[in-house]
């Protein structure tokens, strides 16, 4: 076996989206205003930065500004403010909109800047670089390592040119270990590795169950008479169910482009449900097609988000390293954004752990982290939108009336506090209890099919390489979620990964595309029996958005 080499810096982030380089740029500020040199380094699975980040996306630059003050100056592509607010409640086919005075203030977005998140992070990776941050794509973190005491003293890579059955092709090279005194994990929602930290030390003890949402979004280039630079428009209702979370965005950038995109709770209960589908749907809307009617879909991609908020966030600190971003939960899912609290949970946690290594400590707690943050703006603002997601497990209407009343009469100062101890997966019924759902054909002109939409979302796997989505027990899909649920996972799977295709006897089979995987982790977190468990694959692969 390969002697893996090794690599030693003071904080080792893993992760290159907004969270991981605030926690990186910020960390190498404060060293140089002390005249001292610290070694930091980002980890990034993705191609190159931004490959693998998809967001709506509305910006608030509240923590951006705190961070870069000039950050206007120095180009940072926050480039449409936010001009005006449109909100809809959609029935099959009609449309009924909410006067802005009605809406509550997490829905205003007055200051704020619809951006492409993907340009942004790219552009905050050229500041970090700026000041000295190593910055490696294409490296995907593999594996968490431990000290003789139990705690994190860094992460290695995953070996690449392995073959499928595992032997070592000729392009073989081992991973490579990178030890840290501080270790900050930065994945994303439903990070591989921090799944498994939140399990090894009981980070979520005594917290509400993460709640999660997979959102699925196209960027269009639309008829330039269709374009509304910093329009932003967000519905609720139809082709969702009111038992069902979930709501729509359509943001109209410059360059006649528009994002538009569904994000669908995945405690939803009916199996037959598609998320995909669902979207495709949503823009046949009497109110919404006119918009894409002569435009051409030039981007697609899906992405699992944390919308849990504040009872759902786990213990942020554990012996040599943090949770922070959306692979804590961060996200404010009544202002449908996370950009701005990822960002600020990544600066807190860099002044933590500078402090720490002032000090000349290592792989300790950063207590300061959690402290810092129970102080500060965000922790304010997500307390204020507890119970947001807690409302929808009572349907939409009566959390559409709760939410007027948290955030427009009570203006966030909300005495009362709900629970929920269910997840995600566990809210499937069994196929035979649902209603069956018929989607229509798509036209190929405004609603598409998975593997079209694969196609330009310029993913890619090596096909000889171990299948990254794992099973634990192979015999599962088949016994239970096929025979109990109809294979769940062969609809809310964005990519067409998963299909149920019958054998040379005729007998079911589940077939893994893994090569079709976009990364969004939806399986690992919906799959009703926990059987499949989402791994990195080789560095460098899966999507390569641009500006996503």
């Amino acid at each position: 076996m390969s002697e893996r080499e090794s690599m030693e810096y003071d904080v080792v982030v893993v992760g290159g989206g907004p969270a991981g380089l605030a926690t990186a740029i910020r960390l190498k500020q404060l060293a140089a205003n002390k005249n001292q040199e610290i070694g930091v380094c980002v980890l990034e699975k993705g191609a190159e930065l931004g490959a693998h980040i998809l967001s709506g996306a509305v910006m608030d630059p509240l923590a951006l500004t705190e961070l870069i003050p000039d950050w206007k100056e120095k180009g940072a592509p926050l480039n449409v403010p936010v001009t005006q607010d449109k909100f809809m409640f959609l029935s099959e086919t009609g449309a009924r909109v909410t006067p802005n005075w009605l809406l509550p203030p997490c829905f205003h977005n007055e200051g704020n800047y619809i951006v492409r998140l993907g340009d942004v992070v790219k552009w905050l990776g050229e500041q970090a670089e700026a000041l000295g941050v190593d910055i490696f794509p294409g490296f995907a973190a593999a594996e968490v390592l431990y000290d003789e005491n139990g705690a994190v003293r860094g992460v290695a890579t995953g070996d690449m040119g392995v073959a499928r059955d595992g032997t070592h092709t000729d392009h073989y090279q081992p991973g490579m270990e990178l030890h840290a005194r501080y270790t900050i994990f930065a994945e994303g929602a439903r990070g591989q590795l921090g799944r498994q930290l939140i399990e090894r030390y009981k980070l979520d003890e005594g917290r509400n169950p993460q709640s999660y949402g997979i959102g699925i979004k196209e960027l269009w280039e639309v008829d330039p008479a269709q374009s509304k630079p910093g329009l932003v428009i967000h519905t609720a209702g139809w082709p969702l169910d009111s038992d069902t979370y979930g709501g729509s965005f359509l943001y109209h950038l410059d360059n006649n482009l528009v994002a538009v995109g569904l994000i669908v709770g995945l405690d939803y209960a009916n199996p037959w449900l598609s998320p995909f589908d669902e979207f495709q749907r949503y823009k046949t809307h009497p109110a919404i097609r006119g918009t894409f009617e002569g435009g051409k879909r030039i981007a697609y991609g899906a992405r699992a988000i944390t919308a849990g908020g504040l009872l759902a966030l786990p213990k942020l600190t554990f012996p040599g390293g943090v949770l922070v971003g959306c692979e804590a939960g961060f996200l404010n899912a009544s202002r449908i954004k996370g950009s701005h609290a990822a960002i600020k949970s990544g600066m807190l946690a860099a002044e933590a752990a500078f402090d720490a290594l002032a000090a000349d400590r290592r792989q300790d707690e950063l207590s300061a982290y959690p402290e810092a943050f129970k102080a500060s703006w965000l922790h304010t603002e997500l307390n204020k939108a507890r119970n947001f997601k807690q409302w929808f497990k009572k349907g939409r209407t009566v959390a559409t009336i709760m939410t007027g009343i948290e955030q427009l009469v009570l203006k966030g100062n909300i005495p009362w506090t709900l629970r929920h101890n269910k997840p995600d997966y566990a809210s499937l019924q069994p196929a035979s209890q649902c209603a069956r759902i018929d989607y229509p054909k798509p036209d190929g002109k405004l609603t598409f099919d998975k593997l079209s939409s694969v196609f330009i979302s310029n993913t890619n796997h090596d096909e000889n390489e171990p299948v990254h989505l794992t099973l634990k027990d192979p015999s599962v899909p088949v016994r239970i979620n096929l025979a109990k649920y109809g294979g769940p996972e062969s609809r809310y799977c964005p990519a067409g990964v998963y299909e149920f295709i019958k054998d040379d006897h005729g007998e079911d089979k589940l077939q893994i595309n893994a090569q079709n995987c976009v990364h969004c982790k939806t399986c690992d977190i919906k799959d009703p029996t926990q059987n499949i468990v989402w791994v990195a694959p080789q560095g460098g692969e899966g999507p390569v958005y641009s500006g996503m």
